[in-house]
């Protein structure tokens, strides 16, 4: 019987968010106010807000209660991959923490080859994600050979994509390697992202290439899960691009 009440309650609430009822922000009532509503105790009504909160429905803040958590969006792994696609991306704003021009020897990420050589200046550009909560999802860093992009420090650069600046300037990009793999954050990372060490994260890592083979931009990402699911789709029509 109360598994049964738990379920119920869970659909209930579950319904309501999903129905826009109660949309991203909402405050939960606490459990207090859930059990006298549905007429169960404070045990059921755990149950049925810890499933949404694994759900990713729901996020509790200690002293604050639980709240309908923000509208996640998706994103196309070969779209992000893609050098013609320059956006969108996961809304919220960044937070510039280093941009200078630095030998390439002396960059936090290398340039793949052919580059440039040890000695050649680099623009290198670390950023931090915050999502529209203002929490830290992701940390960004960017290494682009000051050659193809000696103004680029003049940008706005809490909103540049650096894709989009690249081909607004007529630099010829032409070709990009995507990897995706699982780590986990170590102090400074961690400290960043205002999560313990130990934490794991997706680590992106993107090559750019120029239309002559020379090493365009390398960009390195340290994403948490939950920020935004990846999905990989692409049109099986002859002739289609592989992230139309």
């Amino acid at each position: 019987m109360e598994l049964a009440l738990y379920d119920r309650i869970r659909s209930d609430l579950e319904a309501k968010i999903s129905s826009g009822e109660w949309p991203p922000g909402t405050r939960v009532p606490t459990e207090a106010e859930l059990g006298r509503s549905y007429g169960v105790s404070r045990v059921t009504v755990q149950r049925a807000v810890q499933q949404l909160v694994q759900q990713g429905l729901v996020v509790r803040y200690r002293r604050k209660g639980s709240f309908v958590a923000q509208a996640v969006p998706e994103r196309n792994l070969l779209g992000l991959a893609n050098p013609l696609n320059a956006g969108p991306e996961i809304e919220g704003r960044h937070i510039v923490s280093d941009a200078r021009v630095i030998p390439a020897r002396d960059a936090a990420a290398r340039l793949a080859a052919p580059g440039v050589d040890d000695d050649a200046p680099v623009v290198q550009l670390r950023r931090t994600k915050l999502d529209t909560a203002e929490h830290p999802i992701a940390t960004e860093l960017a290494v682009i050979p000051f050659a193809l992009a000696p103004r680029l420090l003049d940008e706005p650069l809490e909103d540049l994509t650096t894709i989009a600046y690249l081909r607004r300037t007529g630099v010829p990009v032409h070709r990009s390697r995507m990897y995706v793999e699982p780590r986990v954050l170590t102090g400074e990372e961690a400290d960043a992202l205002r999560k313990p060490p130990g934490t794991p994260v997706f680590h992106l890592r993107r090559h750019l290439w120029l239309t002559d083979g020379r090493a365009a931009e390398t960009f390195e990402s340290l994403l948490l899960p939950g920020a935004s699911p990846f999905y990989i789709e692409q049109s099986l029509s002859e002739g289609a691009h592989p992230s139309d």
